[in-house]
């Protein structure tokens, strides 16, 4: 029996295998720009973990920002700064897709799937990915849907938790 073709409750183990990677990739996107955007926030003086982590969160998406905000009761005015934050991401990966798309292998449903779910932020990848190629759209879109519902879940609650046991 070849485990490609090993069936366990209708789950093909390479398919198993492949869905379990983009989880990690998303994983991963999520935690690297929470981690970016909190170090930015402590460098301008924040030291509380709601601000922290509301900060953060706008860096992972403009929506992760004000939902994590709201949901533990940060200021409107950090708020304001993670849908900031968030708009400055999404800006930033709209102008720099284009430009770095043939050097980083860009060209196929597989990499653009990978690239929505490090990117995330889902205006900006399916901004940069039209200029690149339009039928890579829905496969970036896809995954940086999936990844702001992964920001929405994980920051509120596991890295707000990390960050308030840190500070």
């Amino acid at each position: 029996m070849v485990i490609d073709e090993a069936i366990f409750f209708d789950i093909k183990v390479d398919s198993y295998l492949i869905n379990s990677l983009i989880f990690f990739i998303l994983l991963f996107g999520v935690i690297l720009s929470f981690s970016f955007g909190a170090l930015v926030a402590i460098s301008f003086g924040y030291d509380d973990p709601r601000s922290i982590t509301t900060i953060g969160a706008g860096t992972v998406t403009f929506v992760v920002g004000p939902i994590t905000g709201s949901a533990i009761g940060a200021e409107s005015e950090v708020i304001a700064l993670s849908i900031a934050a968030g708009l400055v991401k999404s800006i930033l990966v709209m102008t720099i897709t284009p430009l770095v798309a043939g050097r980083i292998g860009l060209d196929n449903p597989k990499s653009a799937m990978v690239f929505g779910g490090l990117m995330g932020t889902n205006s900006g990848v399916a901004a940069g990915l039209a200029a690149v190629d339009p039928k890579l759209v829905p496969y970036g879109a896809m995954t940086a849907t999936f990844y702001t519902a992964v920001g929405c879940l994980l920051v509120p609650s596991v890295l707000f938790f990390l960050v308030s046991a840190l500070y």
